[in-house]
């Protein structure tokens, strides 16, 4: 698909897409394609996308303080109960990000836009 239709679509600015297609592009997510025809496209089945990949290609950690990531970076890590508190955080935001790909996506975007006139 073309990006400038991908753009308009979505409503979103073009330069702003490119953006956020080149990651994309690089980790093998999408494939790219030059010329009148050209475009992007998936490489992998949209049920074998999972959010999480997505969110860490451009997010990084989605721990909630570095603490959870580099335990080093305070010296009361292994004594601090809040911390505790962060990492079970951390790890049910993991476990759903993990838990949903680009299909469920897709399908929860037809449910919420309904029937088609």
């Amino acid at each position: 698909m073309a990006l400038k239709d991908i753009a308009q679509r979505q409503q979103i600015s073009f330069p702003y897409l490119k953006h956020l297609v080149t990651p994309l592009i690089a980790r093998g997510i999408l494939g790219s394609a030059r010329g009148p025809r050209g475009g992007v496209s998936l490489l992998k089945r949209p049920e074998e996308i999972k959010l999480s990949e997505v969110i860490q290609l451009f997010e990084g950690s989605t721990a909630p303080v570095e603490c959870i990531d580099n335990p080093e970076t305070c010296a009361r890590s292994n004594l601090c109960v809040t911390r505790d508190i962060w990492s079970k955080l951390n790890k049910a935001l993991n476990e759903v990000l993990e838990s949903i790909t680009l299909q469920d996506l897709v399908e929860w975007q037809k449910v919420k836009s309904g029937p088609k006139r």
